[in-house]
């Protein structure tokens, strides 16, 4: 299988850590957080990874230069100088997944032990255009909310509500289709979670994660996980 892993962001919410350093390499219990990610995709049979980047460029191409020795997933990086946002990065790079009838997205900063059989599984039971992982979340105003039916279907999806309609989160961890990526606006920056998701309701379906997953996007979060990571 192949997989988008999305790490061009700037990590403003981590200021200062991110001042001299990507927010892909900040260290979980002195392991870098792409290092992680990578021996998820390898544990999960994951083959091929493009990974976008952005601030800091240099450290992250050195760092798989060093850890290619290694072996794993063959990696395509891509350094976005004007960053595309989620969805275009995707758009723009349609033609590593073109012959795959589905795909994985997963947003580089959710550090999380989820069975991605388990949701693999999932999707293929009903090959909607997307399944995501959902889980809840006590800050609602601040992700991407969802509303799941009684199917288990994905009725209605809205990126930080000021009122929201329940705590069912999207977790950034995604199996994709070319029928999300036809529905990516063909404009840039585009954003997956403002511009694409609401668009594919009652076309997506829901995985609930019950896995150790955590968002390291804030400084609060980042120095939880330093002590709550399970390893």
């Amino acid at each position: 299988m192949k997989a988008f892993l999305l790490a061009a962001g700037h990590g403003t919410r981590l200021w200062p850590l991110t001042q001299d350093t990507p927010k892909c390499l900040l260290p979980i219990r002195g392991v870098p957080l792409l290092d992680i990610w990578l021996r998820i995709c390898s544990r999960f049979g994951i083959h091929e990874i493009l990974i976008n980047i952005h601030a800091h460029a240099e450290q992250v191409q050195e760092f798989l230069r060093l850890r290619r020795q290694n072996g794993g997933p063959t990696i395509h990086l891509v350094q976005e100088n004007v960053l595309l946002g989620s969805a275009g990065t995707l758009l723009a790079n349609r033609s590593l997944v073109e012959p795959e009838p589905y795909f994985w997205v997963f947003y580089a900063d959710v550090l999380n032990q989820v069975n991605l059989t388990s949701m693999l599984n999932t999707h293929k039971n009903h090959l909607p255009a997307a399944t995501l992982g959902v889980y809840e979340v006590p800050n609602p105003t601040q992700c991407g909310i969802v509303q799941v039916d009684e199917r288990g279907i994905i009725s209605g999806f809205v990126e930080k509500p000021e009122r929201p309609e329940g705590k069912l989160a999207f977790s950034g961890i995604m199996l994709a289709t070319p029928a999300l990526l036809d529905a990516i606006p063909r404009r840039q920056p585009a954003d997956l979670a403002f511009d694409v998701l609401p668009r594919l309701r009652g076309n997506m379906r829901a995985h609930f994660i019950s896995e150790y997953l955590v968002d390291i996007g804030t400084l609060r979060t980042y120095n939880e996980a330093q002590s709550s990571w399970p390893g």
